[in-house]
């Protein structure tokens, strides 16, 4: 029952390393772009991605220097190329290097996350195959409601992944564009042509109009989107810890052999798994509140957003991967107390059944309040003194005027709850 945690590639996506070699794929783009256009030739465009290449250490001598990371990466690459490097970086400035080199990481990350929810919603409709009538009840208010099957709750959770999916896909189809346009986006000493070329190379779109930057509102747009996937996530997880109480016991984390769950309690086996996705999805909402903020810039561009998207975007996508790979862990191990579910539909002598109850008195002809009334009055008793409701209704001579014996035991019948399950399993599974 061991998580994959966060997977190596998705941390390898945001690491120092990586995100020098996504600058340099810009960069080698721009010049293929170059030599499209034939500024260059392809000799040139061919000797220059050859020989381009970078040193974290030699980056960080020079950072300490001049100050700026790009200048530095720049003036490390071009001591690669010699004579070469004026054909680098031509027209362009810092930022058309890093929000298409950060475009290209997030659209990296963004395939991982989507194969991540592919396997979780998988996971989830074997389950819901498996407990399609597993008897269970549904609750409302957190107290008993009527009588529903185990499946259908996890088809309910299906929908819900399955719209943060296609809502994912959405804003990471939207985010995937770049810009090659200059200081301030005027393509002052660049052609459009070289952005369309470049984009189009690197499987972006170009910004429809960019600043010095692209517009931080896709950003926000994407971490939103994280953010739900998240906050779904946390809506199952706090669903996996109710059923999981003691009183209740219709689910349990897996508890594998040797594993303990108290320092000071050993009959302790505690949902720790769910409870650490509660606390995983509150850090990646917060992290959308950050990427909402950014949008707010000075004039065409400051960089006040970029010490926070540093940080923001690599923990929430990674938290993400982690989270959606130890729900798919608690999924495949998760054990399900179909008794208990059974039980719990039970008790006090079914007084679930009540609204059953009351529309068979009202089709009867009773009218529709002292129908309720009556029904309510036995159910309160069983409620209210550990009694059973079905009794109370068979020896109360108000109803036999209107109900007999066969009748009533119909109506504590479970499987007129379930009639129209296939129907649901037939929209959400298909």
């Amino acid at each position: 029952m061991i998580d994959r945690y966060s997977r190596k590639e998705m941390a390898e996506i945001w690491n120092l390393e990586s995100k020098f070699q996504y600058y340099l794929n810009v960069e080698l783009a721009v010049c293929d772009a170059y030599a499209q256009v034939g500024t260059i030739s392809d000799d040139v465009a061919l000797e220059i991605r050859q020989k381009a290449n970078f040193n974290i250490e030699r980056i960080d001598e020079i950072e300490r220097e001049v100050k700026h990371d790009v200048i530095a990466f720049l003036t490390c690459v071009n001591e690669s190329l010699g004579d070469l490097g004026r054909y680098v970086h031509v027209g362009m400035t810092s930022s058309d290097v890093i929000d298409t080199a950060f475009a290209l990481q997030i659209q990296d990350s963004a395939k991982i996350i989507l194969e991540d929810l592919n396997i979780a919603i998988d996971t989830l409709k074997s389950l819901a195959n498996e407990h399609r009538n597993t008897i269970c009840i549904g609750r409302s208010h957190g107290v008993h409601a009527e009588v529903m099957t185990f499946g259908v709750k996890l088809c309910n959770w299906i929908d819900i992944l399955k719209r943060q999916k296609e809502n994912f896909e959405q804003a990471k189809e939207q985010i995937r564009v770049g810009q090659i346009s200059g200081p301030v986006g005027t393509y002052s000493n660049i052609s459009p042509e070289i952005e369309k070329i470049t984009c189009e190379n690197l499987g972006l779109k170009p910004a429809q109009i960019s600043t010095q930057i692209i517009a931080r509102d896709y950003h926000a747009h994407f971490m939103q989107a994280l953010a739900l996937i998240a906050t779904v996530i946390e809506q199952f997880a706090t669903e996996i810890r109710h059923l999981q109480r003691t009183e209740v016991l219709e689910l349990e984390e897996g508890f594998s052999k040797g594993q303990k769950g108290s320092s000071a309690m050993p009959h302790k086996k505690n949902p720790v798994l769910s409870e650490n996705l509660c606390g995983l999805s509150r850090v990646v909402r917060s992290n959308s509140i950050a990427a909402m903020e950014n949008v707010i810039l000075w004039h065409e561009r400051d960089i006040s957003h970029s010490s926070a998207e540093r940080i923001i975007f690599p923990d929430s996508l990674i938290l993400v991967d982690f989270m959606l790979s130890r729900f798919n862990n608690i999924l495949e191990n998760i054990v399900v107390h179909k008794d208990n579910m059974l039980s719990h539909s039970e008790e006090f002598g079914g007084i679930v059944y009540s609204q059953k109850m009351l529309l068979s008195l009202v089709a009867k002809g009773l009218s529709r309040e002292d129908a309720y009334k009556l029904v309510q009055k036995n159910a309160l008793d069983a409620f209210e003194n550990h009694g059973n409701f079905k009794q109370n209704i068979l020896s109360d001579c108000e109803v036999a005027k209107y109900l007999n014996k066969d009748e009533i035991d119909n109506i504590f019948n479970p499987k007129e709850f379930l009639k129209n399950i296939n129907q649901i399993y037939e929209r959400v599974l298909g």
